[in-house]
């Protein structure tokens, strides 16, 4: 399989996946707590504004992200 094939795979494996996680959180979402909700969109949204920054890599964005997201997982944590 060449390089642009295995690509193209990827993007197709990616894609579902996101379907799968839209469907898995659509279901967590109603029976989520106040906080937690309030948290999961604080992340989320911080993630979406970094993608959409297309001046940044991806691992840029990931480094970024995992000190963002570290205090917010330890609050759902202790939660």
């Amino acid at each position: 399989m060449s390089s642009p094939d295995i690509s193209r795979a990827l993007d197709g494996d990616i894609a579902m996946v996101h379907v799968r996680f839209v469907q898995a959180m659509e279901a967590r979402l109603p029976k989520l707590e106040l906080s937690s909700k309030e948290r999961y969109f604080a992340v989320l949204s911080v993630l979406v504004a970094k993608l959409e920054a297309s001046d940044k890599s991806m691992r840029d964005i990931m480094q970024e992200m995992m000190g963002e997201a570290a205090n917010v997982i330890l609050q759902e944590l202790q939660g």
